[in-house]
């Protein structure tokens, strides 16, 4: 970024600023509204009152609300914006790796490995008999081992070709998503837990453990932002970014097994949540245009605010009902999808 023209970096900042500050408004509203409403000022002052050293300096707080804002709403805005963060910047990686505007998380088989691991847990041993964590654990795995197939079959003599791995992607999606109707066809009255989490939800108890997986997330996302340079180079060829010191092969292996990470912990938390990692990483692409060292940071910020914003619509659309967020989720992208088709010749990819 300090190679920018003076100009565009200051267009820089002053974005940075903005979404920052849209930030704090997006969390300070995600813990206000829901089911019953709460006002700005009693929410920043709870927030306030449990920083050490300003407790002492604030009146009394009431009791229930300190306890829906601090230990209900607050998590599942954060899981929101972890969540969110980790599936924009997965996008933005793997449409530069790929080289395809088109692509985002789920290209590569993910979220359907993680849904038939989750699946399995359900049908055949129970959601809740291990308790909360063997779910998402069972997901995660689904995932891992899922990208690794992909990997390995987009291999050949050593070279992942970026054909050959959307291909992969797209076959072991299709061949996950064979196993998981059979799954729903063996559910019987599990029915309704698999498809909650297809449809993806921040209300599946991912906070309760989201704790132990925070770490893997702020590491993979840090990774990712560190490749912005080398995702540069390889978008003027592997032969170009092999002659510039790049190890092309180690780092697309590196990029691909990061994204899938963040892609894995994030479907683990809160099921399958699409678009996400399609339409932030675009909108900040046509802001700020294709760098990809500020491309995936400033992704990372907007996914976050974007998945609270659509969490809150979840929330409060059909209230008491609360909506599952990856329906909200389709409603913005895929509109933003087909707005993509149509002007992909006048993407400049």
């Amino acid at each position: 970024m300090n190679m920018m023209p003076g100009s565009k970096q200051s267009h820089l900042w002053r974005f940075i600023i903005v979404l920052l500050v849209l930030l704090v408004v997006s969390v300070i509203f995600g813990v206000s509204l829901g089911s019953t409403t709460t006002s700005p000022s009693v929410v920043v002052k709870v927030l306030l009152s449990h920083i050490p050293g300003l407790s002492s300096w604030l009146s009394a707080t009431d009791t229930a609300a300190d306890a829906i804002i601090y230990k209900i709403r607050l998590p599942r805005v954060i899981l929101a914006l972890f969540v969110g963060a980790a599936l924009a910047t997965a996008g933005a990686a793997l449409q530069g790796l790929l080289r395809n505007p088109l692509a985002e998380p789920y290209t590569i088989g993910v979220a359907s490995g993680a849904s038939v691991g989750a699946a399995l847990v359900i049908v055949f041993i129970g959601g809740e008999l291990f308790g909360v964590a063997l779910l998402p654990l069972a997901a995660f795995l689904g995932a891992l081992l899922t990208a690794l197939l992909v990997y390995r079959l987009a291999l050949i003599d050593g070279h992942m070709a970026v054909e050959t791995l959307i291909l992969a992607g797209v076959v072991m999606s299709s061949f996950m998503s064979a196993i998981l109707s059979y799954m729903l066809t063996l559910a019987g009255e599990s029915l309704h837990q698999i498809i909650y989490w297809l449809m993806g939800s921040l209300g599946l108890r991912g906070s309760e453990y989201f704790i132990y997986t925070l770490p893997l997330l702020v590491a993979g996302v840090f990774l990712l932002c560190l490749y912005g340079r080398d995702l540069n180079i390889l978008t003027f060829g592997e032969e170009t970014a092999g002659q510039l010191g790049i190890s092309v092969e180690r780092t697309k292996r590196i990029i691909l097994l990061l994204a899938a990470l963040l892609t894995g912990i994030a479907v683990s938390l809160a099921g399958t949540i699409g678009f996400v990692g399609l339409i932030v990483p675009h909108l900040v692409r046509l802001m700020l245009g294709p760098d990809h060292r500020v491309l995936l940071p400033v992704s990372a910020l907007g996914g976050g605010i974007f998945l609270i914003w659509a969490d809150l619509v979840a929330r409060v659309a059909a209230a008491p009902v609360e909506l599952p967020v990856g329906v909200v989720t389709a409603f913005l992208g895929a509109p933003f999808f087909l707005y993509l088709l149509r002007n992909r010749k006048r993407s400049g990819y």
